[in-house]
């Protein structure tokens, strides 16, 4: 743990919601919070968290509010330790990927569950119905309050070798970062291979795996796409995200700031989705040569879908994805998954 992070967590007691009232007429109380937030490697965080907390907030609120928001990568952590410290009370607001949350609940990897959503306007549809179950697991085991749900890219296959079809994945070694890409890959029969993202473009140049899931932005801005020739877009999901906010903190909180926190985070919300749904196209031109906005030019062969692969994908979802997945969550939680997700998505899982 870093010494930065250290001294975050020695000013814990001034950090819960430490919201001290200002004058009568005030019309926020002066209120100062500290967080952990996206990671700097992907627009999420460098283009639209850390303005929102640098610039958006204290200027919404007339300079009442401020925060300390710090790139969790930038701290040392990873996407697990978020949660618990947030759980401990180390910090007011936290920033996460759930699917890598799987591990302590498969509940989390419900609304991102590898190619069950091929649209950006569908992976959200999916996520507000399964809002609830998600605002309930954080307040019940990890004394959290969910806040925001956004999302990243669609996550595809960037490989170093031809792959044209699904079946040209037969084989592979394939980086993945959450158990249901697994699942996925394990129906082809490729090899998921666990990895960090800065572990990737070494081990691509090395031969160590020949392919890698990550968004379509984020493997541009993280070189991808110098040590790759191949991309194959069907969606593996969406690297959907989320805020929360330490349940003691925002019971601390005075009323008034809760009220505006709410009210900024659906904003931010809606300007996430709507910055990334632009720049799918945006990425599309950067990995294809042609002038872009938030990436650099490369030079990849994207794949055309065939129906055919699209009817083996939905074969995977359904029984290498849903089904795995419904076994390891259980019947409980399959029967409120196809009462929310299932239902918006119109998709039924079943224990295989």
């Amino acid at each position: 743990m870093t010494s930065l992070w250290m001294g975050m967590l020695a000013l814990g007691a001034l950090a819960l919601g430490a919201a001290a009232a200002g004058p009568a007429d005030a019309q926020l109380p002066k209120t100062h919070i500290k967080g952990v937030g996206e990671t700097t490697a992907i627009i999420n965080g460098s283009l639209l968290e850390q303005p929102f907390w640098k610039e958006t907030i204290p200027q919404a609120s007339g300079g009442a509010i401020t925060g300390d928001v710090l790139p969790f990568d930038q701290l040392g952590l990873d996407n697990a330790a978020v949660l618990r410290l947030m759980k401990l009370g180390g910090m007011d607001f936290g920033t996460t990927d759930l699917s890598r949350l799987a591990a302590d609940d498969p509940r989390f990897e419900g609304c991102d569950l590898a190619g069950v959503t091929l649209s950006i306007d569908k992976a959200r549809a999916g996520c507000d119905a399964y809002r609830p179950v998600l605002d309930r697991l954080l307040q019940e085991n990890w004394n959290a309050k969910l806040l925001y749900i956004g999302v990243a890219q669609q996550q595809i296959f960037w490989c170093r070798v031809p792959v044209v079809t699904l079946a040209d994945l037969k084989g592979k070694k394939v980086r993945v970062f959450n158990k249901t890409m697994v699942d996925f890959l394990d129906g082809i029969g490729a090899t998921g291979v666990s990895m960090a993202f800065p572990e990737v473009v070494p081990s691509l140049q090395r031969g160590v795996i020949d392919c890698g899931v990550t968004g379509t932005l984020s493997g541009n801005t993280g070189g991808w796409g110098e040590v790759t020739t191949h991309q194959y877009p069907v969606a593996l999901g969406w690297a959907i995200r989320f805020t929360a906010v330490n349940v003691n903190s925002w019971k601390r909180f005075d009323p008034k700031v809760q009220e505006f926190f709410a009210e900024q985070y659906k904003k931010f919300e809606d300007k996430v989705w709507t910055t990334m749904a632009e720049a799918a196209q945006d990425a599309e031109n950067c990995n294809t040569g042609k002038p872009c906005k938030y990436g650099k030019q490369a030079k990849l062969t994207i794949a055309t879908i065939r129906p055919e692969d699209m009817a083996e994908y939905k074969r995977l979802v359904e029984n290498a994805v849903l089904g795995k997945w419904a076994k390891r969550c259980g019947d409980a939680c399959t029967k409120e998954w196809n009462a929310t997700v299932g239902k918006a998505l119109g998709l039924v899982a079943e224990a295989k």
